[in-house]
């Protein structure tokens, strides 16, 4: 009996963007059939019954042993993409929030993020001006960058 294919699925996620001033913390990541490094926020898969925030919380802790604070919903975003040549699908809950150790804010930090044991990326603080421009690593999912803008703006308007 042939292999049975497995089903293409969205998957629910919740990611956290530490902003401080003009940087925001965030994993990097490499696409080795792109050639590509890029960037996103940390977090992780939605598992049933959980709450997006619950999610931000327990990845933060499983990932990267921090602990977070002031969550606040930002927006949701869906990315369609491909990642090492398979296509990938993805509903994103977005959150702003900040660390409660204050160390976790220094701007030379770079964390190693696991899970599992399993070393997952790499974790650092960017200024938001480094993923602009045409030479600009991405920042995933698409569309962040602008849902940011568009937060800080409304901020500033109040």
């Amino acid at each position: 009996m042939p292999k049975k294919k497995k089903k293409a699925r969205i998957r629910p996620l919740a990611i956290c963007v530490f902003r401080r001033d003009d940087k925001i913390f965030v994993s990097r990541g490499y696409d080795s059939r792109k050639a590509q490094t890029f960037y996103r926020p940390i977090g992780g898969r939605i598992e049933f019954g959980e709450r997006g925030s619950e999610t931000v919380i327990r990845e933060v802790r499983e990932e990267i042993d921090a602990e977070v604070v002031d969550l606040t919903y930002l927006g949701a975003l869906e990315n369609i993409f491909s990642f090492e040549g398979h296509p990938g699908h993805e509903i994103l809950l977005i959150y702003d929030g900040k660390f409660l150790d204050p160390a976790m804010n220094r701007d030379d930090l770079e964390i190693i993020g696991k899970d599992d044991g399993d070393i997952l990326y790499q974790g650092s603080w960017k200024p938001l001006d480094f993923f602009r421009g045409d030479d600009a690593p991405p920042l995933y999912p698409t569309g962040l960058l602008a849902l940011l803008d568009q937060a800080s703006a409304e901020l500033k308007t109040g």
